[in-house]
């Protein structure tokens, strides 16, 4: 029995063999954990829970499925779907989480984040962030018809899209993107905890870290663009592996 952690799956209709790829990993493996943690960006997009998209409601089916047979489900916002609400959390049988939250993992304290609080040298997304998690700009953009924030979720795709290339042609893609090393030893500081799970940066690792004296672990989840990436917990330790590529 493990405790198993995924992130980043960005599931989309666009790409129906991930999608695919995701359902036969719930009614497979996820049938014998202890408990899913879902890390943010289940979704490529998500503008509302008034969203009929099939997509939405595959996932919903299957993981009210295994919530149902006895394996909790617990999902953290991701910047890509947090608007994400308790209508949907419900149709899913998941429990919403805050971004960071402590929890006790095989008797370690661990910390669990989307991972994008992290990467405080990219600014700009920064300020972004701060924008749309503003409780006010929420229940305007929701109150908007649903087209409209359709509309808007295709000009921000395009637009990160956008920045990504200019980030690469300048050479600095590699730094403005990832987690800051001063934002993670606040983060170990502020919370106390052995190690921290993270997904957002699409760069599965697991870093050995010495952090205020003590050996600390910053364990990243992999993104599901080709392919699944799990962490499974257990008391012989983590395991982060790949899934086999869905077959096209």
């Amino acid at each position: 029995m493990a405790t198993l952690f995924i992130s980043d799956l960005h599931l989309d209709p666009a790409r129906p063999d991930i999608t695919g790829l995701f359902g036969e990993f719930i009614d497979g493996e996820a049938r014998g954990a202890d408990a899913l943690y879902i890390l943010g960006d289940l979704f490529e997009a998500w503008v509302g829970d008034d969203d009929p998209s099939e997509t939405g409601a595959f996932v919903a089916r299957k993981l009210k499925a295994l919530s149902d047979s006895g394996v909790p489900v617990s999902f953290m916002h991701g910047n890509r779907d947090f608007l994400l609400g308790a209508d949907y959390a419900r149709s899913a049988g998941m429990t919403l989480l805050a971004d960071p939250t402590r929890i006790d993992l095989q008797g370690r304290p661990v910390l669990l984040m989307h991972g994008d609080t992290l990467c405080t040298d990219d600014v700009a997304y920064q300020q972004f962030r701060a924008q749309t998690r503003d409780p006010a700009w929420q229940a305007r953009f929701l109150s908007q018809p649903l087209e409209a924030r359709l509309a808007f979720a295709q000009q921000a795709r395009a637009a990160s899209l956008a920045r990504q290339g200019e980030l690469r042609e300048a050479g600095t893609m590699e730094t403005i993107t990832d987690v800051s090393p001063a934002a993670v030893e606040a983060a170990f500081a502020a919370h106390d905890v052995d190690a921290i799970i993270h997904g957002h940066t699409h760069r599965p690792a697991v870093h050995e870290l010495e952090v205020g004296g003590g050996a600390r672990q910053r364990i990243v989840l992999g993104d599901w663009y080709e392919q699944g990436s799990v962490l499974r917990v257990s008391s012989q330790g983590f395991d982060l592996s790949s899934l086999p590529a869905p077959s096209r």
